[in-house]
C-alpha cells in the first residue's frame, strides 16, 4: 500500500509542477492546492497505513503490544489542511482583485511594478 501512495504522491507533485510551469494565475493555484494535497498524502504514508488498530496502551502497559498508526501526523495534517485553505482564499482573493485591476490573469501581462525599458 505504502508504494501505490508513494507512486500518487509522485504523480501529483509532477502534476503540480506542470501547473506551476503555466502563465495563467489560476493553474500556478491549482497547482499550488495540489501540492499541499500532496505533501499531506506523503505525512499520512509516513504515519504507518494500518486499520483497525487503535493508538491507545492498555492499563497497566508501559507499550503498546501491536502495531498502530501514528496519531501525530493526522493531527498535523489537520492542522496543515486548515492552512492551506486559508491561503487559498487569500489567493484567490488576491487573484480576483488583480484580475479587477489588470483585467486578465495571464501573469505575463501583470508587469504593472516593473519598468518598460527592462528586457
Amino acid at each position: 500500500m505504502e508504494v501505490i501512495m508513494a507512486l500518487t504522491v509522485g504523480g501529483m507533485v509532477a502534476g503540480a509542477v506542470y501547473l506551476f510551469l503555466s502563465r495563467q494565475y489560476l493553474r500556478v493555484m491549482f497547482g499550488v492546492i495540489l501540492l499541499s494535497n500532496a505533501i499531506n498524502v506523503a505525512i499520512l504514508t509516513v504515519g504507518r497505513l494500518t486499520t483497525g488498530n487503535a493508538p491507545l496502551i492498555a492499563q497497566g502497559a508501559e507499550v503498546m503490544d501491536r502495531a498502530a498508526a501514528n496519531p501525530l501526523p493526522q493531527a498535523l495534517i489537520l492542522t496543515a489542511i486548515v492552512i492551506g485553505f486559508g491561503l487559498l482564499a487569500f489567493a484567490l482573493v488576491l487573484g480576483y482583485r488583480a484580475y479587477q485591476e489588470m483585467g486578465t490573469l495571464d501573469t505575463g501581462a501583470m508587469r504593472v511594478a516593473e519598468p518598460e525599458d527592462m528586457p
